[in-house]
């Protein structure tokens, strides 16, 4: 006698509730809302693959001990400059532990990254400083968020708008992911990129978060796939709650929820159902597609930061597969909020950061071809809340920074000009793209008796992230800048002046 449907939902283990618990996994990773996008797209997908990661140091990164001036040159700040502001209250990097950078932007001078973006002890590979001099390297020198272009005399006499809540951790890291700091928005321009560029046949969205739900990654129509780090295996992001270990037990049950689920598309002539399965049916299939296994050939470093790069590295492995031509991550590390204990925690942070990237760039390196280089097709940049005062808090080991303004960024890519600064003068001409290292100086919010050095930018985030963005193919006709860089206007130093970016 012929099974009835309940007598087989019995026999394929629970498969009824694998329904529920397909939705209760997919929401839980941003999926289903994610994937039903695929049915708004309408954009064809066939240039040639490019990804933007966005690297973001939460809490506020202190970019003064990042990139430090390593010469004598008095017409601008130099070394002594920066050890006066710090030295005393032991927050200043010696000099001789600096790792050399050349800046032919800034008459050739030389300046030096934080000793720990080269090789330390215990690492998994030689750090990012190598890129600098080979070209793939670059830093983007006091950028911030603005509404637009300010100088000290106008943020002192409140003449110019101000970005809103300026220092605040939770406002400053919301208008650095949305690139808006005229008012409060619910939107990334990571998401608006993505709304503007969808595409049709991908099984996944354009923009991934490694790192839980983020302002960066939300459009307005556009949800992220959100998934957890290497620590979990691509073939178990996807799999249904209940089904994460692949065994014959598993695999059976997911067969017969399978074949339930087809057969009720089949009977049904409901355009909601239909619907419906399209979203269950992506998800299946990259979930059937990340089970074959395509793991980094580079070693990565156990670290928060590396896991999450490895992960996007093995996303990017499986690139063809899920038919995607354009993708956008995000990762994070946090712990940047150094008000006290700042040597050693930023020094450990830096050598995570350092260990990642470079990881990541030996393994796009790995995954090239003689037909696609993956180094250029991939272009890692950094973001932060803001910068920290050059007056330190507090004396000796614990001493630490307080919430500044204007910071120093950086990008990694093959198609990155790299090798130098970038950046803007002040809106007046005067000054260098690098901030006038002086407590109460040009570009300092501060004044009176006890100056922190907070640094006005002049380059804004607007700017930074709009070069990155046309280089990622961003159309650039005046609605889709002005939709996803609203203030991008205000700037009359065009981001395209910007030329870190190759074209």
């Amino acid at each position: 006698m012929k099974n009835s449907r309940r007598d087989f939902l019995k026999k394929s283990g629970g498969c009824a509730f694998g329904m529920v618990s397909l939705a209760t996994q997919m929401h839980h990773l941003g999926t289903i809302s994610a994937l039903a996008q695929r049915t708004l797209e309408t954009d064809g997908g066939t240039s040639p693959y490019k990804a933007l990661v966005c690297l973001y140091w939460a809490g506020g990164c202190d970019g003064n001990n990042l990139i430090i001036p390593n010469h004598d040159d008095a017409t601008v700040s130099n070394y002594t400059a920066y050890s006066n502001a710090r030295a005393t209250q032991g927050l200043a990097i010696p000099q001789a532990n600096l790792l050399p950078i050349a800046a032919p932007r800034m008459s050739g001078l030389t300046y030096g990254l934080h000793p720990n973006f080269g090789t330390v002890a215990g690492g998994v590979n030689g750090g990012v400083h190598p890129l600098w001099a080979t070209g793939q390297l670059a830093a983007l020198v006091n950028v911030g968020t603005l509404v637009r272009p300010m100088l000290r005399s106008e943020f002192l006499g409140n003449s110019v708008q101000r970005p809103y809540q300026l220092f605040s951790h939770s406002d400053q890291t919301s208008q650095s992911q949305s690139a808006n700091s005229s008012t409060p928005t619910f939107t990334g321009w990571g998401g608006r990129v993505s709304d503007r560029m969808a595409t049709a046949g991908p099984l996944i969205p354009m923009i991934t978060s490694i790192s839980g739900a983020q302002l960066f990654t939300a459009g307005q129509v556009t949800l992220p796939l959100a998934i957890a780090d290497s620590n979990t295996p691509l073939a178990q992001v996807l799999r249904p709650l209940g089904y994460e270990i692949s065994n014959q037990t598993n695999n059976s049950r997911l067969a017969a929820f399978n074949a339930i689920r087809t057969d009720d598309i089949a009977a049904s002539s409901s355009n909601y159902i239909k619907a419906a399965a399209g979203v269950t049916e992506a998800a299946m299939d990259a979930n059937e597609l990340f089970q074959v296994s395509q793991d980094t050939t580079a070693i990565f470093p156990n670290t928060g930061i590396g896991r999450q790069l490895r992960q996007v590295a093995r996303l990017i492995k499986k690139r063809n597969d899920l038919a995607v031509t354009r993708q956008i991550f995000y990762v994070q590390i946090g712990g940047f909020d150094t008000h006290s204990n700042q040597v050693a925690g930023q020094g450990n942070l830096i050598t995570q950061v350092s260990q990642a990237m470079r990881s990541f760039w030996d393994e796009l390196g790995a995954q090239s071809t003689m037909a696609e280089n993956m180094q250029e097709a991939v272009t890692t940049f950094t973001l932060s809340d803001f910068n920290r005062t050059l007056n330190p808090a507090g004396t000796g080991a614990g001493v630490g920074s307080d919430h500044a303004w204007g910071n120093h960024m950086l990008v990694m890519g093959g198609s990155v000009s790299g090798g130098d600064f970038y950046g803007s003068r002040r809106k007046d001409g005067t000054g260098s793209y690098f901030p006038t290292l002086s407590l109460g100086g040009a570009d300092d919010t501060d004044q009176g008796t006890s100056p922190r050095g907070r640094w006005i930018p002049t380059t804004s985030t607007d700017q930074y992230v709009a070069r990155l963005a046309k280089w990622f193919g961003l159309p650039q006709d005046a609605t889709t800048l002005e939709t996803v860089f609203p203030n991008l206007d205000n700037f009359p130093t065009t981001y395209e002046a910007l030329n870190f970016m190759q074209p």
